[in-house]
């Protein structure tokens, strides 16, 4: 069973991320859900993935509130995308589940350096804030990593949020920085793998039709989260980039990997963010990442679908 931190910015693709993590209770350790300022404030995300734990009827998982603003960077939002609440698409409210007092930076810290080496999986599907953090203030909990899965990064597919940044990398380049050169074991999930798992109308159909409560909810966060991308790329449907991470995990053969050489641009006028792969070597830069580039997206969704239902 793996150990996993999943650090999130709640947003409708994180939302579905974390589903599909908490219906993994036979694959998965959760350890603990903790929150950044990314999609929406700090705020909003520790409440809306409180909210996810209640709609996946999981009382049991804690959910930690960490940084609200990026290490260097002033905040970028992305309210345009996901709605004032970041889970626009379905009913709003104060959950009941209790926020964690220790602060999620804190939390990763010592849930890392209380494990075994090599024994714990980090999940990041927002900006790198807190795992940055985390590294840059207790280095000791290297060791304790086995894998490091996130959603960030771009190189064929271009940027969504500048011509040349994927928004995870752009809100806090220099936490994406201090991760890339952790020395850890890294898989990106980077636009240039999540535009490939598109949700069609009948992919949605069939998570709305899965007899559940939850599946209506995914399906209702996906319909409101589909229209920004639908509109910017006219395709049918939307990236449904975070989950990506999650399934990953659950079935790696569902993607195919390349190992390359990543570094992150933290200040250029029109690249800050921008994600420099050195995919066909050309530098001599050492690997650094496994850069997902291919997924069986009809595989991706039965894998979805197959742990939603288990809600």
């Amino acid at each position: 069973m793996k150990k996993i931190i999943l650090d999130c910015d709640p947003g409708q693709d994180d939302a579905v991320a974390l589903a599909l993590a908490m219906a993994a209770k036979d694959e998965f350790k959760l350890l603990g859900v903790t929150t950044v300022a990314g999609n929406v404030p700090l705020k909003l995300t520790q409440r809306n993935a409180r909210i996810m734990c209640e709609i996946c009827h999981r009382p049991d998982v804690k959910v930690y509130a960490g940084a609200d603003k990026p290490i260097v960077q002033e905040l970028v939002t992305a309210e345009h995308v996901h709605g004032k609440s970041g889970l626009d698409g379905i009913d709003i409210y104060e959950p009941n589940h209790p926020l964690e007092e220790k602060h999620a930076v804190d939390f990763i810290i010592e849930a890392c350096l209380t494990a075994d080496d090599n024994s714990i999986f980090l999940i990041p599907t927002g900006p790198l804030t807190n795992i940055g953090l985390a590294m840059k203030r207790e280095p000791a909990i290297l060791p304790k990593i086995k894998e490091i899965v996130l959603m960030g990064g771009a190189l064929k597919e271009a940027g969504n949020i500048t011509p040349s940044a994927e928004f995870n990398i752009y809100v806090d380049p220099e936490a994406a920085q201090i991760v890339l050169k952790c020395g850890r074991p890294i898989v990106m999930m980077s636009l240039d793998v999540t535009h490939q798992v598109l949700t069609t109308k009948k992919r949605v159909d069939a998570i709305r039709n899965l007899g559940s409560i939850v599946g209506q909810q995914i399906a209702s966060l996906i319909e409101f989260f589909e229209r920004y991308d639908e509109e910017k790329y006219h395709i049918d449907g939307a990236p449904l980039h975070d989950p990506c991470t999650v399934a990953f995990l659950l079935k790696p053969d569902l993607f195919s990997l390349k190992e390359v050489n990543v570094e992150v641009e933290t200040s250029g006028k029109f690249t800050r963010g921008a994600t420099v792969v050195d995919y066909w070597g050309v530098t001599d830069r050492a690997p650094n990442v496994k850069w997902a580039y291919a997924v069986n997206d009809e595989g991706f969704f039965k894998l979805l679908n197959e742990y939603l239902i288990k809600l």
